[in-house]
């Protein structure tokens, strides 16, 4: 069969993608390997309940009026209507370092001048020039890679306000150990602390319902359960795409949201030379009753902490770090009704090839990810305080999870440290979005695809 565009990869950006393409040419299909949509922003069941693999805290909240906010400009590329969903926002969220140093922050970017102005008084003044830089800064330039942590160094004179700031974004975005890009800074740093966390109403399944169901308005076609295994190309161009169905779907556009080494490995061509290690993460979720929480914090939505002096975002020799994480408190956001039952969730880096080797013998994976799991609560309940008693279920996911679910390479979640800015491969009818083009977060992640059919697709027809 031939169509005009085929999409690679049934998650967030891919979906925006397909959207996007279908408003203008209906007849556009997305291939997803797996037999759901929304790749590292999905869900399975346990329990008769339905847990979340990605959804902790969407970056990027605006509200209705602010039509330059990347929150609005993605809902009206893609046609959604603003008020047929609803939003709530994050309640107040916390930076905390050998549990003594803290800095708040929320959707009021207020609090976080008002904190560092009485923290770090002597960083007041360079903190007032960062923001002035970022908001004449245009992160999404092609441009060689840039220190943010030299420049917040240059700017800040204060290398614990320099960790405190980075540790947040980094976990939310970093691709790099011990650094980020100073464009990638820029885009979480606006992202995080000046627009803020939300989430919407309901669950991430019924987020992505409403996705597919509008792709499929539109007259597109989603097809599940079926992997790529090759793209035909010759002298630059491709011609379609091979299935492991055996199936051939010839098309005249081809995107793929699957990451660059991965896109790659399925044009048959050698992986481009990495120059960082990719960064893996072990997360686990606890489950208690939602009328057992009354020990856990009422006014925490996400807890960034780290107890090495100084702050260490490195892949680490063993199963995980616990030394740094993130807390996440899903039902702390305004206004949202919560189940019978809530989740407190915790991530850490963790080391891809400990886990790999581990996987090999099944009964050890397993019982390295409870003892994980256990180190992990003893860490996090200093924190958010003793709530072991009450967990009714528990999970975790680690490096080979993520990467036996999504096929991202090593499970690295944020994907290769190069990114395409503009999506361009070298093909001239195939494009890259999604993570590895640089855009950062689940809204970001969407607007990737968006931006990269109208840059790229759109003015082909």
């Amino acid at each position: 069969m031939k169509v005009p565009s085929v999409v690679i990869g049934g998650g967030l950006s891919g979906l925006a993608a397909a959207i996007r393409l279908a408003r203008f040419c209906p007849d556009v299909i997305l291939l997803e390997q797996h037999t759901r949509l929304g790749g590292l922003n999905s869900y399975y069941y346990r329990n008769k309940t339905l847990l979340e693999t990605g959804l902790h805290a969407i970056t990027n909240y605006a509200e209705p009026g602010n039509k330059k906010a990347p929150l609005n400009r993605l809902l009206r590329q893609l046609k959604i209507n603003r008020k047929s969903l609803v939003f709530h926002q994050q309640k107040t969220s916390e930076v905390r370092f050998n549990n003594q140093e803290s800095l708040l922050f929320s959707n009021d970017f207020s609090l976080l001048n008002k904190e560092i102005a009485l923290k770090f008084p002597g960083s007041t003044s360079g903190f007032h020039r960062l923001c002035s830089f970022l908001d004449d800064f245009n992160p999404f330039l092609p441009a060689p890679f840039r220190s943010a942590k030299q420049y917040l160094s240059e700017t800040l004179d204060d290398p614990l306000l320099v960790d405190m700031l980075l540790c947040p974004l980094m976990y939310y975005g970093s691709s790099i150990e011990n650094d980020m890009d100073l464009a990638q800074f820029a885009i979480m740093f606006q992202a995080i602390y000046k627009e803020g966390f939300f989430r919407p109403g309901g669950n991430i399944k019924d987020f992505l319902t409403i996705l597919s169901d509008h792709f499929k308005s539109l007259g597109g076609t989603i097809r599940l359960g079926v992997k790529v295994t090759r793209i035909h190309h010759t002298q630059g161009s491709i011609s379609g795409v091979l299935l492991d169905t055996g199936e051939v779907i010839e098309c005249d556009h081809l995107l793929s949201t699957i990451g660059l080494q991965e896109t790659r490995k399925i044009l048959h061509l050698e992986e481009s030379e990495e120059q960082h290690q990719r960064l893996g993460f072990v997360e686990s979720i606890y489950q208690v009753p939602a009328d057992a929480i009354s020990t856990l914090p009422s006014d925490r939505t996400v807890i960034f902490y780290n107890e090495n002096e100084p702050f260490s975002y490195q892949q680490p020799d063993d199963y995980a770090d616990y030394n740094s994480g993130v807390i996440c408190l899903p039902y702390n956001f305004k206004n949202l009704n919560t189940s019978a039952t809530v989740e407190v969730r915790s991530t850490h880096l963790a080391s891809y090839t400990k886990w790999k080797e581990t996987r090999k013998n099944r009964e050890q994976y397993a019982e390295v990810k409870n003892a994980v799991r256990r180190n992990s609560l003893a860490t996090i309940e200093k924190y958010v305080g003793k709530f072991r008693t009450n967990i009714v279920y528990e999970d975790t996911f680690t490096p080979v999870t993520i990467e036996r679910y999504t096929a991202k390479k090593h499970g690295a979640i944020y994907g290769s440290a190069m990114k395409i800015k503009d999506g361009d491969i070298g093909f001239k009818n195939l494009f890259l979005a999604g993570t590895d083009q640089g855009f950062l977060g689940i809204v970001g992640s969407m607007l990737s695809g968006v931006s990269i059919v109208n840059q790229h697709i759109l003015p082909k027809f």
